[in-house]
């Protein structure tokens, strides 16, 4: 992998990806796994695999307008995964959660009620959940807020009906614009929007229009994603994904418009995607670090992981397998969920490129202390072909950063440190 390519090489929101993942023979007991790990600061991940619909350029872990039985099923099955991995791992501190998919509000509002029964959270909790404009009605949105729902995260991806069916979404202005109306009548404290540059047929000044539309609702966090094309996805089918020169540079020219116009807004920057606007408190909270504290996941395509394994059940894309592996979830014994299944076990040196990776993606970039802290090197001498990175990184005595540049090169950036082991092990995921 080299830097000189496209910018839009991969999204690497989590290191290494579940597509490096394999088999787990035998099945270690979560008793084990968790036996080391300190657990007085954990994120918990609820995953529901259910969607009104698949959007064009989703490669997400879903499935589409499941049969009510299969929702309530899947309900019960989360039940006692959750049972059995709290008796597994013992006692557990919770600084943050996450419900997300999925569309976790395709679920009624009783059966949310009944998710949060299952999960049985502490109100204070910081806790994230993801919606769309269909299913963000206001009998579910109580639910939500009467449980303390801290963050709400909606895509829109485009304020403009024929952008969001060129990008495979097929929603109407008017719908998205109802359940925003909906969102504000609670009192959530952090919305969040989604949208996507880099659609067909998409220009400045449509951009500029869904951009200056999302800030009139004045959205406490704003996400900008670039459009991909993947395998197997509705747009994957339709459309090539092949490298395109002038594609790229639209892509590039769209993320520096609204990067800039999110700035003067009054917005900060905290990586190549997430904007937060000035005066926000953050949602993570001080006491929980991705790259350095643990996850436990619930539901068949939630990810877990410690400092030496990352674990979760088998992942898919297309259809028939996602089916067959909710299938399986479904079919599963108490028992199995006192295991793990599927994962990656990071040695010394994945456990140091998943905290660069981690840190250097943020604004804030790497800091070089706390890296020397937790691995005894300097971040240099585990990683001298950072230098390479050139005009795109700042090393002060502090902190190791990325430019401007480097940020809007962070899809770049971030699959060139990948190391050879995960990308050998992606590579035949996707052949096989």
């Amino acid at each position: 992998m080299t830097l000189s390519g496209s910018p839009y090489q991969g999204y690497l929101y989590a290191y290494p990806h579940k597509m490096a993942y394999r088999p787990l023979v035998p099945r270690p007991a979560l008793r084990d796994v968790w036996a080391a790990e300190a657990k007085d600061s954990l994120f918990l991940y609820v995953h529901i695999p259910f969607c009104e619909m698949r959007c064009g350029f989703c490669n997400l872990f879903t499935r589409t307008r499941p049969p009510a039985e299969q929702v309530s099923a899947y309900l019960t099955q989360l039940r006692a995964q959750a049972s059995a991995v709290a008796d597994s791992i013992g006692p557990v501190r919770y600084s943050r959660a996450a419900i997300g998919g999925g569309t976790p509000t395709f679920l009624t509002a009783a059966e949310l009620a009944d998710l949060f029964s299952v999960l049985d959270l502490d109100p204070a909790l910081p806790l994230s959940v993801e919606t769309s404009p269909a299913t963000a009605t206001a009998d579910r949105l109580e639910v939500l807020a009467a449980h303390g729902t801290h963050r709400l995260s909606m895509g829109v991806q485009s304020f403009i009906d024929a952008e969001a069916h060129a990008a495979g979404r097929p929603q109407r202005r008017s719908q998205v614009d109802q359940a925003l109306e909906t969102i504000r009548t609670f009192d959530f404290p952090v919305l969040n929007l989604d949208l996507i540059y880099g659609i067909p047929g998409q220009t400045v000044e449509t951009w500029a229009f869904s951009l200056r539309t999302a800030l009139s609702w004045r959205p406490e966090e704003i996400y900008l994603y670039p459009l991909y094309v993947r395998p197997l996805t509705g747009l994957g089918k339709r459309h090539s994904g092949d490298p395109d020169p002038s594609w790229d540079a639209q892509r590039l020219s769209l993320y520096s418009y609204g990067r800039d116009l999110l700035r003067d807004a009054g917005y900060e920057q905290l990586s190549m995607r997430q904007f937060r606007r000035f005066g926000v408190p953050t949602v993570d909270g001080p006491d929980y670090c991705c790259q350095d504290d643990g996850m436990v996941g619930l539901g068949c395509g939630a990810r877990s992981y410690t400092r030496e394994l990352h674990y979760s059940f088998d992942y898919a894309v297309s259809i028939g397998e996602v089916r067959g592996i909710i299938d399986d979830y479904l079919a599963r014994p108490p028992s199995d969920f006192a295991f793990a299944e599927h994962g990656f076990a990071l040695d010394a040196h994945e456990q140091r490129l998943r905290w660069l990776l981690k840190s250097l993606l943020r604004a804030e970039g790497a800091d070089l202390a706390a890296y020397e802290s937790r691995f005894g090197n300097a971040v240099l001498d585990d990683f001298p072909h950072l230098s390479d990175l050139d005009s795109w990184a700042v090393l002060t005595p502090e902190r190791f950063v990325l430019t401007d540049d480097g940020l809007a090169r962070s899809d770049a950036i971030g699959p060139w440190l990948v190391s050879d082991t995960v990308r050998a092990r992606m590579t035949s995921a996707l052949i096989r």
